[in-house]
């Protein structure tokens, strides 16, 4: 990864497609990603919580892309092992001509511990080990691994070579013990929510870990998921704003401490305790906890020029793959969406 300025090329734009855990008709997703390989976008990624397997879901858009990267956003450390993971993604990378991320996190207690039936144990410790042991994989290595929670002996290497010897590893990241060893292990960091004024200071956590292992700067890439509506005319706005709120709201109420922590940490302290006040009425009043100046810190919303204009002032700040909601509708009005945002990024 070279040592030129972030703003030295144009900032590639990543999309999280529809995630099929929710309603979504797959053959809708699938067609909308078909146009985001068309029009240039740099990545799309799908999410896996406990509905549609992460690694089905891209293979089938593997054989309908031709150049768009394909990312798990995120595949958990705790429900497959180091081998199946490294085994599949080596598989998907093979059969795209090299196009796959692969995105790693931990998930949460109650998933990992009620859906899977495994203990959550040690997830930063476990993040090091499956992501050390999949390195070991892709390059062929005998698995000869000696961790805290690993201890492998025989031997066994991957029986096929793979078209490439090392996958990007992107691990989804908030929590500062977590982003220093990402900074210290990934290729990329995944964060949902991350207060935009406060990507420099992310920039520099991340280069600090990185220094202290031997990394260069920017070794691991900043690539955070962005809540984003495209609107065409002022009409929209205050709708689209409204509905912006919605998950900004459920993360830091309804998903576990960590969002709310890393927010409060990042000057929105206020704001946290107001929603989750808020949720103890009902949605309705957590919505209304979430201010202005926190959706406009951790959400894109307005014209596809107005959040070109916006992407292009996040990558002075150190953001490198922002990662955009992909448009909801048909494919015809979110072809004519990611079009239009395509444009105005590339004027």
């Amino acid at each position: 990864m070279g040592e030129s300025s972030p703003a030295s090329a144009p900032l590639p734009i990543g999309l999280l497609a529809d995630n099929p855990n929710f309603p979504a008709a797959w053959d809708q997703v699938v067609e909308k990603v078909k146009l985001a390989d068309q029009l240039g976008y740099d990545s799309v990624w799908i999410g896996e919580a406990w509905g549609y397997d992460v690694f089905t879901s891209l293979a089938d858009l593997v054989r309908v892309t031709k150049r768009i990267k394909l990312g798990t956003g995120i595949a958990n450390v705790f429900s497959r092992s180091p081998g199946v993971i490294a085994s599949t993604i080596a598989t998907l990378d093979e059969r795209s001509g090299g196009r796959m991320l692969l995105g790693l996190g931990s998930s949460g207690a109650n998933v990992i511990e009620h859906w899977h039936g495994v203990p959550f144990e040690k997830p930063l410790r476990r993040l090091r080990e499956y992501t050390e042991m999949i390195n070991m994989i892709l390059r062929r290595e005998k698995l000869i691994y000696s961790g805290e929670l690993f201890h492998l002996e025989r031997g066994f290497k991957l029986q096929f070579t793979p078209l490439r010897s090392h996958i990007p590893v992107y691990i989804a990241a908030i929590t500062p013990k977590s982003l220093e060893q990402s900074g210290e292990i990934a290729d990329g960091v995944l964060p949902v929510y991350w207060p935009q004024d406060r990507f420099p200071a992310l920039r520099q956590m991340l280069d600090a870990a990185s220094a202290r292992v031997g990394r260069p700067a920017r070794a691991t890439r900043i690539a955070p998921y962005f809540t984003s509506a495209l609107i065409t005319d002022e009409g929209q706005r205050a709708a689209a704003r409204h509905k912006a709120r919605e998950p900004i709201a459920w993360y830091i109420g309804r998903m576990g401490v960590f969002y709310a922590e890393m927010l409060a940490r990042n000057g929105f302290p206020e704001e946290v305790e107001a929603v989750k006040r808020g949720w103890q009425t009902g949605p309705k009043t957590a919505l209304e906890g979430v201010s202005d100046t926190l959706l406009d810190a951790t959400a894109l919303v307005g014209t596809p020029e107005e959040v070109a204009e916006k992407l292009k002032e996040l990558q002075q700040l150190g953001v490198e793959e922002p990662i955009l909601s992909l448009p909801p509708g048909n494919p015809d009005q979110a072809g004519e969406a990611l079009a239009a945002l395509m444009r105005a990024a590339r004027a």
